[in-house]
């Protein structure tokens, strides 16, 4: 038979593995990823592979699991750790804001760790499964933080955040798991933190995004060709912090028109961050207002038909871009 496609989850799994292949002090653990594969499946049959001295489960509790984590990357290894859920971490953002953030800056130590969050919707989880945190973290001092789109990405990335001397939050959406594939080539190697990607090309539009909302801008900018002859670029952020400010101007001057979409709550989210960028630097070659699409601001509902009103999609995506484009 041919080779398949590779999902997102996949592709993450391979960077787990090669991960523990090449470097020892490698480890992973959280809830249940060890016997049992974790939560999604990510780590299944890394614990046979490798032992339950590298990959193993812990207790239900984020706070120990991040706190252990910390300590052991301050003395050489390099753990990754995840939690079941995004949503979770709130209960140890002390050790994200006040421990792992200011290591550095407190000692001058290096704190390779590496936080695998799963989250966004889609599935109907409702609110404590389905949360978008990524401004949290962002606002974070000495945190990075990484959300990649495609299968590709995520590997290299993955791999890339566990190879960082500083501690990384790694996020991962939960619908592109098994959603989104791609060929991936055997050779590959893992990708500095901190470069966007064109995804599109397009001179009449930019739509800034990253994760999920991915693959709604794509299907909007090609309904935007296809029913208008219009020509929107797509640009996955990939990382938001560091953010490739250059590859956003770049894209504002070819463009001179940006709409932002995310599927975290709009007051205070990512999206503000990016407006803020794009008109510092850029104002000057602005023909539009900048324009948000953002979930409202309100706990992620449970039922199906909610969720859908709740979330961005191609079709909203697209009713923005034509008033970005009529303006």
């Amino acid at each position: 038979m041919p080779p398949a496609e590779t999902t997102y989850l996949e592709a993450l799994r391979q960077a787990l593995q090669r991960l523990l292949r090449e470097r020892p002090e490698a480890l992973l653990f959280g809830q249940d990823i060890g016997a049992f594969g974790g939560a999604f499946k990510v780590t299944a049959g890394l614990q046979q592979e490798f032992g339950a001295a590298r990959v193993f489960d812990t207790p239900i509790s984020e706070s120990a699991i991040l706190g252990a984590a910390l300590g052991m990357a301050t003395m050489g290894l390099r753990p990754v750790v995840e939690m079941q859920f995004v949503d979770f971490a709130m209960t140890a953002v002390h050790q994200l804001l006040n421990n792992a953030g200011t290591l550095h800056y407190r000692t001058g130590s290096a704190a390779p760790l590496v936080v695998r969050m799963p989250c966004g919707g889609g599935f109907a989880g409702g609110p404590f499964h389905s949360e978008e945190l990524e401004a949290l973290f962002c606002h974070m001092p000495g945190l990075k933080v990484v959300y990649p789109a495609f299968p590709a990405d995520a590997r290299a990335l993955l791999l890339g955040a566990a190879l960082d001397p500083n501690p990384v939050i790694f996020l991962e959406n939960k619908y592109l798991y098994r959603h989104v594939k791609e060929w991936l080539p055997a050779l590959w190697s893992p990708a500095p933190l901190g470069a966007a990607r064109v995804c599109r090309p397009g001179r009449d539009a930019v739509i800034l995004t990253y994760g999920a909302m991915v693959h709604e801008a794509l299907r909007a900018a090609e309904r935007i060709h296809s029913e208008d002859g219009g020509e929107v670029m797509v640009l996955d952020l990939r990382t938001l912090k560091p953010l490739d400010t250059d590859a956003i101007c770049a894209a504002v001057a070819a463009t001179n028109r940006v709409l932002i979409v995310h599927e975290g709550w709009r007051t205070g989210g990512f999206g503000a961050e990016l407006a803020a960028v794009v008109a510092e630097r850029t104002f000057h070659l602005l023909d539009a207002p900048v324009r948000r699409l953002t979930a409202p601001d309100c706990p992620v509902p449970f039922a199906p038909e909610l969720e859908k009103a709740y979330r961005p999609n191609a079709d909203k995506i697209h009713e923005a871009l034509v008033e970005v484009l009529e303006y």
